[in-house]
């Protein structure tokens, strides 16, 4: 049994216990290339097109979170970032991709780096872990990441183009600050007293983190279909009209 009791703050221990690879996550070249305004065109493309490919498991994971929260002041926090996700976020993938010509089939059927699918697989094991600790210990990392590279104080925003701000402004300010509060005060809450649980904890936490650094290396790299497809889950984002799932090419 964990000797230490719910009311502890946990995720700063999983913070501190994963610091190296949070650095190397919030500190990476690709966001302050973003900041400055020096990011290539294809190094943003490769990027969108690959974090494109999370809209459908992400809202599946939100979803999972959801199902399992303890309370209805929960649920209805979730179910506010649902709507957010499928409208702001959406709508700058929408517009970014069309400003770049982005075809729908490249949108819908790219092939998947072996970054995102570390990521899918991370998503896809929390949620067929029917666990709020463990869904909330993925779900976390992926929002508390963003909004410390994007909330840092010693970053200036020189970038003036559309396609960088939005992106940071979509992950900073008073609203984003607040639903990772929550998240950290729910895992918190959370904490699991058995050991076994905790470690599984652990183990999301530490491999999301890892998986967010190389899904940042990857947007650099040619990306070759990875030989491996995820291991959990199906794949694919949803059409424009919203309404079913397209599976990439050849699947």
């Amino acid at each position: 049994m964990s000797t230490t009791s719910a009311s502890t703050d946990f995720t700063r221990r999983l913070h501190e216990e994963c610091a190296d690879d949070w650095a190397d996550a919030t500190g990476h070249r690709f966001v302050d290339e973003l900041f400055t305004g020096t990011l290539a065109d294809p190094v943003l493309v490769a990027y969108l097109v690959q974090d494109y490919q999370f809209f459908d498991p992400f809202i599946r994971l939100l979803g999972e979170a959801v199902a399992t929260a303890p309370t209805a002041t929960a649920r209805l926090r979730l179910g506010r970032q649902l709507g957010m996700i499928t409208t702001e976020e959406n709508g700058y993938f929408e517009r970014t991709l069309n400003a770049f010509d982005v075809s729908l089939d490249d949108r819908l059927h790219p092939h998947l780096s072996c970054a995102t699918v570390d990521l899918l697989d991370l998503m896809y094991e929390a949620i067929e872990s029917h666990s709020w600790p463990q869904v909330l210990s993925v779900l976390l990392v992926l929002e508390w990441v963003y909004l410390d590279w994007a909330e840092a104080p010693q970053r200036t925003v020189t970038a003036t183009r559309s396609e960088h701000v939005e992106w940071i402004d979509l992950h900073r300010g008073h609203e984003f600050r607040d639903w990772v509060r929550f998240l950290r005060q729910q895992l918190d809450a959370a904490e699991p007293s058995a050991e076994r649980a905790v470690d599984r904890c652990r183990s999301l936490f530490r491999r999301t983190v890892r998986a967010e650094v190389g899904f940042f290396d990857a947007a650099y790299a040619a990306v070759a279909p990875c030989e491996e497809s995820p291991k959990h889950g199906p794949v694919g984002v949803l059409d424009t009209d919203f309404n079913r799932i397209v599976p990439p090419a050849g699947a």
